[in-house]
């Protein structure tokens, strides 16, 4: 059986990433919100950063590419209670809040590939999941 190793300077990204993860939703339940919304640009971005270094993996690419959107959904999330718009109707009964469904959606689109197209398709490759 194969070993998939991750490269250190990954690693240590990966690792600073959930630092900047978790000190995003920390000062969103503080209610800091122009340091929130600041904390969007680095955790958004080496997220893209983690899913473009993966691309050559499926699983990998799939389960960033849900990270990313998942970040997404949560900064869009957060910023529309920051600016005060969550709870006004975008159309019918769907408020802007819940808008952000459409980024968890496509994370969950990103698996549901991987999983129900992907992985089936390829038995043979190298999995890291």
């Amino acid at each position: 059986m194969a070993n998939y190793t991750i490269p250190l300077k990954y690693r240590k990204m990966e690792n600073l990433h959930i630092v900047f993860w978790l000190f995003k939703d920390i000062v969103w339940c503080l209610l800091w919100k122009p340091l929130g919304i600041v904390m969007i640009i680095p955790t958004l971005a080496i997220s893209i950063v983690i899913a473009y270094r993966t691309k050559e993996l499926m699983s990998e690419l799939c389960h960033n590419l849900a990270i990313t959107f998942w970040i997404s959904a949560n900064s869009y999330w957060m910023i529309s209670e920051f600016l005060d718009f969550d709870h006004l109707y975008a159309f019918g009964p769907v408020t802007y809040k819940h808008l952000a469904i459409i980024p968890f959606l496509l994370g969950v689109a990103c698996l549901a590939f991987y999983y129900f197209i992907w992985q089936p398709r390829h038995p043979d490759e190298l999995e890291t999941m």
